[in-house]
């Protein structure tokens, strides 16, 4: 057997797994496309084509209503890079820290959880996973194995636009593995169909507060303490990407 056969043997093995799972919502597809315009619209073909998925579950804070929230995002990827459209109803929209490296995760933000290999490991301080967080200003921050936080813009590009209380966020995201090192020569890896990649989405939401009043994500995460995604990738969800 050629090592390409046991590895697209593999890849099946997991998307089968995954389909058979009780928690069907847990998982999301992409589908692929040459390029996509980062432009902050959804102005390229593959969104008109792309599934809506909800962020709907309140990990931090009370209960909202659609006046105050509302969170739904597509998937795209290509060879280099996953794509995601989001689209956010929020009736403010602030960064009250001037220091992006200093409580970002208590301003309005986006926050991107990706598990390249989809392993369920403990990654709070390391890169066998990363939670983005993708701020206001377009940085993007991160722990690092120092324990301390990092931008990491160069993995995330971003564009961001507003309209009332409409924000639409495009972003293209590139995929390293666990041997990223901080200050390295790092290049990102390829993406092929039939990967099964740990995804899931989060909204940070402020108010005009010191905190965020509102953690919002894609996942239902069970028990009380939902705020995990930071710490471990076991609570992500799968992202199949289909050809």
């Amino acid at each position: 057997m050629s090592l390409f056969f046991a590895c697209e043997q593999s890849k099946t093995e997991k998307i089968e797994e995954v389909q058979n799972q009780d928690t069907v919502s847990y998982h999301h597809e992409a589908f692929y496309t040459d390029s996509v315009h980062v432009d902050g619209s959804d102005a390229d073909e593959i969104w008109s084509k792309a599934t809506w998925y909800p962020m709907d579950q309140v990990w931090l804070g009370s209960p909202m209503d659609s006046g105050d929230f509302k969170g739904r995002f597509k998937l795209a990827w290509n060879n280099n890079q996953l794509f995601l459209l989001a689209e956010i109803e929020d009736d403010t929209v602030i960064d009250v820290h001037a220091d992006k490296l200093v409580q970002w995760w208590d301003d309005d933000c986006l926050e991107i959880f990706v598990d390249e290999d989809n392993s369920d490991e403990n990654h709070q301080f390391n890169h066998t996973a990363f939670a983005y967080h993708v701020a206001l200003s377009n940085d993007v921050v991160d722990l690092g194995p120092d324990s301390l936080p990092h931008f990491y813009n160069d993995h995330v590009t971003t564009v961001r636009k507003t309209s009332g209380k409409k924000t639409t966020w495009e972003c293209a995201i590139k995929i390293f593995d666990k041997s990223f090192v901080d200050g390295g020569k790092n290049m990102p890896r390829k993406l092929s169909a039939n990967e099964v990649v740990g995804f899931m989405l989060a909204y940070c939401d402020n108010d005009h507060s010191e905190t965020r009043e509102n953690f919002i994500g894609s996942i239902p995460i069970e028990g009380e303490e939902k705020d995990q995604g930071w710490i471990k990738s076991s609570v992500f969800g799968d992202l199949i990407l289909r050809k």
